[in-house]
């Protein structure tokens, strides 16, 4: 597998980055988790508009799913060669009702089902494409959920946005790569089932024995040094910062 981050700015994009959005691809085949502030503009660095395969939205958060707005017009109103096919896109209950609703103007109220395919997620095991994937609620205060993607043997976790959670801990066990989010900074905010601070996100690679962990969703305002000092206090294993139009191998 190969993991690029298209952006992993968190709650806003930075100066140098968009909000949430990490394109995995393998066998051909291309899934995008999630599509934050900014995001579609920074994908076609890495892909065509079109050619996507699939879409996991992680929970309804503006950064971490308004660009879909965006990339409803690419393909419904596309004049060269048509109106694109359905697209797969994996989302929590409601997501076609928040897409549509965050648009405001669709041409109809089924507008946003004629070029996205959607599946609501429940923390469950399937398939998409050829990866295999299990997905399970984290905390947060919307519903929102981690995912674990497994081909060829190699393991990679996002845990989307969530407070501390042990279902976090199982997604992320023995994983190969850890996306893990570290919005907070330990000692300054302290608001239960939000976010992770650095700490808390080494802690929790650390419990689950993951092989590397590398830290995203930082917001402009949080110093990501601080982050980075606080995972490797606790972790022993590789901890990096994520950072926009890097890829990782898997």
């Amino acid at each position: 597998m190969k993991l690029t981050v298209v952006g992993c700015s968190g709650s806003f994009p930075s100066a140098e980055s968009a909000c949430s959005s990490y394109l995995v691809e393998a066998d051909g085949f291309r899934l995008l988790l999630d599509m934050g502030n900014g995001a579609l503009g920074e994908l076609q660095r890495h892909c065509g508009l079109y050619d996507l395969d699939a879409i996991f939205l992680s929970h309804l958060h503006a950064d971490h799913c308004i660009d879909m707005c965006a990339y409803f017009v690419a393909r419904y109103y596309r004049h060269d060669g048509g109106r694109c096919d359905p697209i797969p896109v994996y989302g929590p209950e409601g997501t076609e009702q928040r897409l549509t609703t965050a648009y405001a103007d669709t041409p109809t109220a089924s507008s946003m089902s004629e070029v996205f395919d959607f599946h609501t997620v429940k923390p469950s095991t399937f398939e998409i494409g050829p990866f295999t994937v299990h997905t399970e609620r984290v905390a947060h205060p919307v519903e929102a959920y981690g995912i674990r993607i497994e081909h060829g043997g190699k393991s990679l976790t996002y845990s989307g946005d969530t407070g501390i959670s042990t279902a976090l801990d199982e997604l992320a066990r023995d994983a190969d790569l850890f996306l893990c989010e570290a919005a907070f900074t330990h000692g300054k905010e302290d608001i239960p089932d939000l976010h992770l601070n650095g700490r808390e996100a080494g802690q929790t690679a650390a419990r689950a024995g993951a092989r590397r962990l590398l830290l995203t969703h930082i917001p402009p305002w949080t110093d990501p040094q601080v982050n980075l000092a606080d995972a490797r206090a606790v972790y022993d294993g590789p901890v990096e910062l994520a950072a926009p139009r890097r890829s990782y191998e898997i």
